[in-house]
């Protein structure tokens, strides 16, 4: 028969087998984990080359896109500055006879009224 102590090493190393075997099980999942991932990566790698490409060449696109828009846009400040300066110009220049040709017209009015005689104002009509 066993004795204690042999019984105790039979179980102290019947649990170490059983540790050594789940230890095992999950080295060997931790290998597929990391086989899988490995493959992901090399996808993922294989895939964000073009799109990085793309992305590169749309950015591009943009910058040049802006470039002429900011030209446009300087463009038409210009313009919009040159487009004020004609109207007060505009202003200058029609305002000042005109308001000339107006305050003659009122005088001329007013003279030609002032030399014919009075109207009469007809009274209340009588009924008949």
């Amino acid at each position: 028969m066993l004795t204690a102590g042999e019984v105790a090493g039979l179980i102290a190393a019947t649990g170490w087998i059983v540790l050594v075997c789940v230890l095992a099980m999950v080295l060997v999942k931790l290998a597929r984990l990391l086989t899988e991932t490995t493959k992901a990566v090399s996808d993922l790698n294989n895939r964000l080359t073009p799109l990085l490409e793309d992305m590169s060449v749309t950015v591009n696109e943009t910058n040049r896109q802006l470039i002429a828009v900011e030209a446009i846009a300087r463009d038409v400040k210009q313009v919009s500055g040159h487009a004020a300066k004609l109207s007060a110009v505009t202003q200058t220049i029609f305002t000042g006879p005109l308001i000339k040709v107006s305050a003659l017209g009122y005088g001329v009015r007013r003279a030609i009224e002032a030399r014919r005689p009075p109207r009469r104002t007809p009274g209340p009509r009588r009924p008949r």
